[in-house]
């Protein structure tokens, strides 16, 4: 992702609106791809499986070959082997990258414990890289990977399907023109279930912090936050080891507020067991004009509602949706799975190494969006505002006095 100023990115789309291709809406090739990618497929059932259906979206492009298939776990990966019907299939996924040959490796699990190990080992073979989020879980890591990365000009694409989706190139164009006025503030929410806090901010939340990167611009500078376990700020005792490899977490209710680059304000809040039917997890961007509310993930539903009050019961004016076609447009596209997001994804991520660009949501920014979640813990430990990016790398979880 480009960081650029606010007045920059208003630029920038508003070029978009005109049909002018901007860094976040690449051109595709003009010519179409001829050449037979050679994909390794790395699943670790048990411990974040093969993510969301990662797998399977190799399996279905007519110019990908699956060449070889890792999986420490038998049973698991005979059922990846009769699904995707790879050439060669390995117990360990070294021993695949040591012997089969691969463009692009897909890291598939969706717990983040391995996910420093897979990449290191896929960048030492020389591969470029698509995979499940989050990331890594921590900073140091994040860091060494995109050193390896641009040692090697190998590119990374994470899954964050919303980041490839038509709808929010709409979005954008909106914005760029003017309906909603000038952007005043983003706000997110998690899912808010029974993982509410700490874990929705790493395994959703980053969902809503790439999006709320995307509409603002550019990178957080600065974030504040609460975090509470029980009522209670965090302390020591309240850290434990998360869920699917997230490591040491902490937090029932966060509320956090990041400032951007392009000056906009962002908040993100989630707290556990108070989900809402339908459910809140999406991000609302308020402008002088009017509000959109935009869901996460690929061709994901938005709405509009052209209201300074950002009241419909004020103003009776109604909220309108939005599509890939545009305002108060049916949907055409049918392509609204997982596996469809992971297409685009991958679609995208051939196009940016034959072309030597960024993907779309490249391994910079997987690593800012790391970046933002860190800084909510590290900013609830020093009970202050803290600065982006950190200067501490060290998981501020495990730095309690």
């Amino acid at each position: 992702m480009v960081h650029t100023s606010r007045r920059t990115f208003l630029q920038l789309n508003a070029a978009a609106a005109a049909g002018v291709v901007t860094p976040h809406l690449p051109a595709m090739a003009s010519n179409p791809q001829t050449r037979t990618w050679r994909i390794g497929v790395v699943g670790a059932t048990g411990r974040g499986d093969y993510g969301h259906a990662v797998d399977m979206a190799f399996k279905k492009l007519a110019n990908a070959s699956i060449v070889g298939l890792a999986d420490a776990d038998t049973k698991g990966r005979d059922a990846a082997t009769k699904r995707l019907q790879p050439e060669r299939v390995f117990a360990s996924y070294r021993e695949m990258l040591d012997t089969v040959q691969c463009d692009v490796v897909a890291i598939c699990p969706r717990w983040m414990d391995q996910h420093f190990d897979m990449l290191i080992a896929a960048i030492d073979a020389g591969c470029h890289v698509y995979m499940e989020k989050p990331f890594c879980p921590t900073l140091e890591q994040s860091d060494t990977v995109l050193q390896a990365l641009h040692k090697k000009n190998l590119k990374l694409a994470i899954a964050h399907t919303g980041q490839y989706s038509p709808t929010l190139q709409v979005v954008q164009r909106i914005i760029a023109d003017g309906t909603i006025g000038e952007l005043m503030e983003l706000r997110g929410r998690g899912k808010e279930d029974q993982r509410g806090g700490g874990e929705d901010l790493w395994v959703l939340g980053s969902h809503i912090l790439g999006l709320m990167r995307t509409v603002a611009g550019g990178n957080a500078t600065t974030c504040s936050s609460i975090v509470k376990s029980n009522g209670k700020p965090i302390a020591r005792r309240d850290v434990v080891e998360g869920a699917e490899g997230i490591g040491p977490l902490a937090g029932d209710h966060i509320q956090a507020r990041f400032t951007f680059e392009s000056e906009i304000i962002g908040t993100f809040g989630s707290r556990r067991r108070l989900a809402g039917s339908p459910s809140r997890f999406a991000l609302q961007i308020f402008g002088s004009k009017g509000v959109i509310e935009i869901e996460s993930g690929f061709l994901a539903p938005a709405h509009i509602l052209r209201d300074s009050s950002w009241s419909p019961g004020r103003s009776s004016k109604p909220w309108e949706v939005i599509t890939s076609q545009g305002i108060g447009q049916s949907e055409t596209r049918t392509d609204r799975t997982y596996e469809d997001g992971h297409l685009a994804a991958i679609r995208d991520l051939f196009d940016a190494i034959e072309n030597d660009r960024d993907p779309l949501c490249s391994a910079r920014d997987a690593a800012a969006i790391t970046e933002m979640i860190v800084s909510v813990f590290e900013s609830a430990r020093t009970h202050s505002e803290v600065r982006l990016p950190l200067q501490s790398r060290v998981n501020p979880l495990t730095l309690f006095d």
